[in-house]
C-alpha cells in the first residue's frame, strides 16, 4: 500500500527500486519500448547512467532551528543520456526541489545525487555549470539585450576570468540559435519577442554551455498548445541528437505520458512511483493525486493517453 492508501499490484515499480532492475540496468517490468529505445541509441549496449538520485531527502525550514515546513522524503531515479525523464506532479509536491538536486545547487539531507559518479554538489560551481545547464520557469532580464548576447553568456562557464569572447564562442552561440530554430532572432531584443520565441532563446542560451544534462523547470508555462508540443519535440530530439539528458518539471499529464521516456510521480513530498509512462499512469492513483477525475487509455503507439471526466464525482479519501 502507497501513501495514499492505494494497494500496488506485484512488480509495481516503486521509487525505492529504481536504481535496481534487469540486466539492461532498468527495472523489472520497464516496458520494452523504452528498454530497447535507448539500447539502440547506445548501439547495442545500455544507455549509460548519467544522473543517479538515491535516497535524497530534503527539507525547508521557516527559520534556523525551526520544524521543517516543507520536506521533500527519500527519492530514488536514474536518468541515462539520451533519455527525457519528467518529474510531475501537482503544485506543492516537491518538483522543483528534487530538480534543485538534481543540479547540485543543494545538497540531500540524507542519500546522494550523483553526475557520473561524482556527488554533484560537491562540484565546484563552474564545473557544474560546465555539465548541468538549468531552465528555470522565469528567466528574469537584468538590463535590455539582444538574443544573440544573451545565447553568448551560456559561454562564461567556459572562459577564464578575464573572460572575452573567441569566435569558437561566436559560432557555437549560433549553432545553438540554429538547433532550436531561431537564427532569425538574434538581433532582436528579448523583451521584444513572444514567450514561445524567448524560450527557444532561453534553451539555446542552455545549449550554448555544452552540457551533458538538461534540466528545465515547467519549461511550458505560458506557452500555448502548440508551443508546449514543439518545445517537447525538440527536446526529444536534441535528447537523441546530442546524447543529452533531459529531465523535465511539469504538471501537465497528457505531454508528459506523449514525450517522457520515464516519469517520477510526486505528491506533497512523497515520490509515489517512477517508471515509464504506462507503469505510472495508473488512473487510480493519478486521480488521488490530481485530485480530478480522470480516464485512461493506451492509444496505438503505446502511450497512455489522459481525458478529464468533469461529471465522474471522485470518492473522499
Amino acid at each position: 500500500m502507497n501513501a495514499l492508501g492505494i494497494t500496488e499490484k506485484p512488480g509495481t515499480p516503486s521509487c525505492a527500486l529504481s536504481t535496481s532492475g534487469d540486466a539492461t540496468g532498468y527495472p523489472a517490468g520497464d516496458s520494452a519500448g523504452a528498454v530497447a529505445g535507448s539500447v539502440a541509441a547506445a548501439g547495442g549496449r545500455p544507455a549509460a547512467v548519467r544522473v543517479n538520485v538515491e535516497q535524497a531527502s530534503y527539507a525547508y525550514a521557516g527559520r534556523r532551528h525551526s520544524a521543517p515546513q516543507f520536506t521533500l522524503e527519500a527519492t530514488t531515479f536514474q536518468a541515462r543520456e539520451r533519455e527525457l525523464v519528467a518529474i510531475l506532479g501537482p503544485n506543492a509536491s516537491g518538483k522543483s526541489t528534487l530538480l534543485n538536486l538534481a543540479s547540485g545547487s543543494i545538497a540531500p539531507l540524507s542519500g546522494r545525487v550523483e553526475l557520473d559518479g561524482f556527488e554533484t554538489s560537491r562540484l565546484d560551481a563552474r564545473t557544474r555549470a560546465q555539465r548541468i545547464a538549468m531552465v528555470q520557469q522565469e528567466s528574469a532580464l537584468v538590463f535590455p539585450t539582444r538574443a544573440g548576447d544573451y545565447v553568448l553568456q551560456g559561454r562564461h562557464p567556459h572562459g577564464r576570468s578575464l573572460w572575452f569572447e573567441k569566435d569558437e564562442d561566436y559560432e557555437i552561440a549560433a549553432n545553438a540559435l540554429a538547433q532550436v530554430g531561431a537564427e532569425h532572432l538574434r538581433d532582436r531584443w528579448m523583451h521584444e519577442i513572444s514567450g514561445g520565441e524567448k524560450q527557444r532563446v532561453v534553451l539555446a542560451r542552455a545549449l550554448a554551455q555544452q552540457p551533458l544534462v538538461l534540466l528545465l523547470d515547467e519549461p511550458t508555462l505560458h506557452l500555448d498548445i502548440g508551443a508546449q508540443v514543439e518545445l517537447l519535440e525538440r527536446l526529444r530530439r536534441l535528447a537523441a541528437e546530442n546524447r543529452y539528458t533531459v529531465i523535465v518539471v511539469t504538471h501537465e499529464l497528457s505531454l508528459a505520458a506523449e514525450f517522457a521516456d520515464r516519469i517520477v510521480l510526486l505528491h506533497h513530498g512523497k515520490c509515489l512511483r517512477v517508471g515509464t509512462p504506462v507503469e505510472v499512469y495508473e488512473r487510480e492513483l493519478l486521480e488521488q493525486v490530481f485530485e480530478t477525475p480522470l480516464e485512461i487509455e493506451i492509444g496505438p503507439e503505446g502511450r497512455p493517453r489522459v481525458q478529464i471526466q468533469g461529471r465522474r464525482v471522485l470518492p473522499r479519501s
